[in-house]
């Protein structure tokens, strides 16, 4: 079963910027879906906790040079 949530990111400034997360959370194990929006600084992941967690995803999300708050 998965398990959803929705993440307030900063430093998103454009649609490379979201390009960029999805494309390194997409890479997770275990992530099944994720949608990033720069204007409303939102991440949406969907994931298999079995395999991951938000602590993972929030850590990518970091390491690519963004801010979660």
């Amino acid at each position: 079963m998965s398990e959803s949530a929705s993440l307030t990111v900063s430093g998103m400034k454009c649609g490379g910027c979201e390009s960029s997360i999805v494309s390194k959370v997409s890479a997770i194990a275990g992530v099944v879906t994720v949608q990033a929006s720069h204007k409303d600084k939102r991440v949406d992941v969907e994931f298999d906790p079995a395999q991951t967690d938000l602590d993972e995803i929030e850590d990518v999300i970091t390491d690519a040079g963004f801010k979660v708050e």
